[in-house]
């Protein structure tokens, strides 16, 4: 075997290898985010309920439950994004691990590289449709029940 056919053979399966990392690396940016999000509705939850706790009003009452049940929807959103997004992380070292495992041996093994990294893609895409159904709700729930209550301040 000429060494330099074979230095490029390895070459190739580097580069190759490379685009899984890459996108690793942008799923794990994408769960920082969505984590992010879903630590920020969290909070907007336990406020919320204390101005529940604390509401003397039915009309202010409704109003609080309203935003409450507009975050509930976007924490439903934001788990599908981080579930979906943790599935395509796991799909993407499984692609990157079967990449390696296919240049070992012959190439039947390239339809579960195929297989798994078009799964990573595919949740991806309906991690990052989850996420927009959040900031949809977000938007949607701002324009029509108005902002956040704010804390009283003391």
């Amino acid at each position: 075997m000429d060494p330099i056919a074979a230095s490029g053979d390895v070459t190739h399966i580097i580069q190759t290898a490379l685009a899984p990392i890459f996108l690793l690396s942008g799923i794990g940016t994408l769960l920082n985010l969505f984590n992010t999000r879903l630590a920020r509705v969290s909070d907007h939850v336990e406020h919320i309920t204390e101005l529940l706790d604390a509401a003397d009003d039915d009309q202010k009452a409704l109003d609080l439950y309203r935003h409450l049940r507009r975050l509930s929807r976007r924490r439903l959103a934001l788990d599908a994004s981080v579930i979906f997004a943790g599935l395509a992380g796991a799909c993407t070292c499984a692609a990157a691990f079967a990449l390696f495992v296919v240049t070992l041996r012959d190439a039947a093994g390239s339809m579960v590289l195929l297989w798994v990294f078009g799964m990573a893609l595919g949740c991806t895409i309906v991690a990052l449709a989850a996420f927009i159904v959040d900031t949809i709700l977000a938007w949607h729930g701002v324009l029509r029940d108005g902002p956040m209550p704010l804390a009283k301040r003391f």
